[in-house]
């Protein structure tokens, strides 16, 4: 059976962890591919709100299979106030939450050599989250990282030792000021790493096949966005991992043949957090209100995200870099009292009107052009049904299929899993 892909499609923060929730009855496995717990992924259900970093969101449904994928990183440390939180609300996650022995594990000494590295910039900072997760993926590909696997074998604790004193070394290279006790977050570090070995571990490709050939429905999540991947995003600004398409393939040994659906979830505007260019970021009244009524912090860090208008040359191109075949509309409800949208169908780059995204977005280089369209004022929130949905709301979303030629199916207008509106079925 084919695995459908649910990805984002801008800067991350789109909303993928609501509807993964909404969706998880549908499947019977919810597997993450890539990222690690700089993703944060939030469910509002039962008037509470849950907020999920490297566990897959479908972790609050009874009969279904949560699997962490080979491409993803685990901090033991906050994988562990994850489970600690589940606990608090009586979910059975160990009956449910596998993990796979070739995920790679963050050391203390990678979210100190992060820092250092961040710090060592200066004003030229990429915005890390000094989560460790670009130090872990520079190790994996250094072929020096350690994996779940090695936690169940007897000579792990001396492999970790000699990579940490490594780390050590390379961290009084940077000559910045970090100050650290070793000693002390090694304590937290090997509590997790105990927590970590109560779980089940697996050989995840092999489940994922056996899973396909017996049937089973998988739906692979994605952590950030597609504007954040390493190949395609906008870089240096971007994450260590394939937040796109193709990182789910290798993020769970899954055969391009063998990818269904992909689902694009986008904002009804655009944020974006930390350093990076961003053609359509405002810095006036519009740009405040949609951060104040979209609650735009950053759900792992509280960092306030940068808003604007939304991208339709970016979008476009995330769409085509990953194969979309169903848009998902996230935060309509907050453009609600705009008496006018704006959304950038094209660039104009260095004098010159194009359509696509170029090699350089930054603001010397591209200036966004847009097309206006008459917003609306009614208030979203408690409607449940598509015949409630205002004129000009489905004349906003009308216009945007008609531009990416992709269906938009399903439009949220609030935060919680009720207020969730599928357009049409597919």
């Amino acid at each position: 059976m084919a695995v459908d892909l649910l990805l984002g499609l801008q800067w991350g923060d789109e909303g993928k962890g609501k509807i993964v929730d909404v969706f998880t009855s549908k499947y019977d496995i919810i597997a993450r591919f890539q990222g690690g717990p700089n993703a944060g992924h939030t469910l509002v259900f039962n008037g509470r709100k849950h907020v999920l970093h490297t566990i897959p969101s479908g972790i609050f449904h009874d009969n279904t299979i949560n699997l962490v994928g080979n491409g993803v990183v685990i901090d033991p440390v906050i994988f562990k106030k994850e489970l600690d939180k589940l606990d608090e609300q009586n979910v059975d996650y160990k009956k449910s939450l596998y993990i796979s022995r070739k995920a790679h594990i963050i050391l203390p000494t990678h979210r100190l050599l992060d820092a250092a590295s961040e710090a060592s910039k200066g004003k030229a900072k990429i915005g890390s989250t000094l989560k460790g997760i670009g130090p872990t993926y520079m190790d994996k590909t250094g072929r020096n990282g350690i994996r779940v696997g090695d936690i169940e074998l007897s000579n792990w604790k001396k492999k970790y030792r000699a990579l940490a004193d490594k780390h050590e070394a390379m961290i009084d290279f940077y000559d910045v000021d970090i100050q650290y006790d070793l000693e002390d977050l090694e304590t937290d570090f090997f509590e997790g790493i105990n927590t970590l070995k109560t779980l089940k571990f697996i050989d995840s490709e092999e489940y994922i096949h056996q899973a396909q050939t017996a049937g089973q429905s998988i739906l692979a999540e994605g952590a950030q966005g597609s504007l954040l991947d390493i190949d395609f995003g906008t870089y240096p600004f971007v994450t260590s991992s394939n937040t796109t398409a193709a990182g789910a393939c290798t993020g769970l040994g899954v055969a391009p043949s063998k990818i269904g659906d992909v689902f694009g979830i986008f904002k009804a505007y655009t944020t974006r957090v930390g350093s990076g260019p961003f053609p359509t970021e405002l810095f006036d009244e519009a740009g405040e209100t949609m951060g104040r009524v979209g609650h735009e912090f950053g759900a792992t860090t509280g960092r306030p995200r940068r808003c604007g208008w939304l991208d339709l040359v970016a979008l476009r191109y995330a769409c085509q870099v990953n194969g979309v075949t169903q848009l998902i509309m996230m935060k309509g409800d907050v453009l609600s009292g705009f008496d006018t949208l704006k959304v950038c169908t094209a660039y104009n780059y260095k004098g010159e009107t194009i359509n696509h995204l170029p090699y350089n977005i930054e603001a010397e280089n591209v200036s966004p052009i847009y097309t206006d369209i008459k917003g609306w004022s009614e208030d979203l929130t408690a409607m449940t049904e598509a015949s409630q949905l205002p004129k000009e709301f489905n004349d906003y979303v009308e216009f945007l299929e008609n531009e990416l030629s992709i269906p938009i199916t399903i439009v949220s207008v609030g935060p919680d899993r009720k207020q969730t509106i599928v357009r049409k079925e597919l």
